[in-house]
């Protein structure tokens, strides 16, 4: 049976427009150096046949959720062992499908000029999560603010802290929520791109900061396990990585000051 020059028209026509079709990526994201990277990142993918649409989320909770349920493709805003720890208390089938972004973290203060002017029975800002919060203790304790029991690494808590010499007391908020409340605490742990994008005072000013060469806390790009080397994925990850604005637009997000980050995935 031979077909009608139609039918055979609107095949070709289907099979072009098929291999036209642009790829599609659904991304989240938290508000900052990490959303901005990726929204530049998706102007590029674009151009390269990739439609990326970024959502953005103001907790620490939901882009795995999003992930984990199919209704995100990626999520932008943990490092390894924040991703670890939710995958232990909650199941989820995720991974990590490549490297973004290692941010630093700094002890802030907006009344006082040193460490050792944080006064006796001082209130101390810091995540409520039990990584960051681990990871900012561990920042405490270098700095002689408090010693934490032996061994505990970055999964400590306030419930670790042995010793509290200025008897100091913590206000905990997800990590995003540390930059607002940095005026009302006499020391806050906190976080360069999101005071950046808060606009609330110069990222550069804390008075302590935490070891920007720890790769473990490099932001991945999380997807469910079985999408690590999905081709679009990693299509996406190469264009981010390869990016000129994506980088300048780094650079810009941590105040134009490349002790506030590394770009983890570049080899030294």
């Amino acid at each position: 049976m031979k077909l009608s020059h139609f039918l055979i028209a609107s095949l070709a026509a289907l099979a072009v427009s098929n291999a036209n079709a642009a790829d599609k990526l659904r991304i989240g994201v938290v508000p900052g150096a990490y959303a901005d990277s990726i929204v530049a990142a998706a102007k590029d993918a674009k151009a390269q046949g990739i439609d990326v649409d970024v959502v953005e989320f103001t907790d620490w909770t939901t882009p795995n959720v999003a992930v984990n349920s199919g209704d995100l493709d990626i999520n932008y805003f943990q490092h390894q062992p924040f991703l670890d720890n939710a995958i232990k208390q909650n199941g989820y089938k995720l991974a990590s499908a490549g490297t973004g972004i290692l941010a630093n973290v700094g002890l802030y203060s907006l009344k006082y000029k040193a460490i050792a002017d944080v006064p006796q029975g001082g209130k101390v800002g810091i995540a409520n999560d039990p990584v960051n919060q681990g990871r900012g203790l561990l920042l405490l304790q270098s700095v002689g603010l408090v010693k934490l029991k032996p061994n505990v690494g970055y999964l400590g808590t306030i419930n670790d802290i042995v010793e509290n010499p200025k008897k100091l007391s913590f206000v905990e908020v997800e990590g995003p929520q540390l930059v607002r409340i940095t005026p009302d605490v006499d020391l806050a742990q906190g976080y360069p791109h999101f005071i950046v994008a808060a606009k609330a005072f110069n990222p550069s000013s804390g008075l302590a900061y935490s070891g920007i060469e720890d790769a473990r806390f490099a932001i991945q790009f999380v997807v469910k396990a079985n999408r690590t080397q999905d081709p679009v994925v990693q299509k996406f990850i190469r264009i981010y990585q390869n990016s000129a604005a994506v980088k300048a637009d780094i650079n810009r997000a941590f105040a134009n000051d490349k002790r506030l980050y590394t770009l983890a995935w570049v080899k030294s």
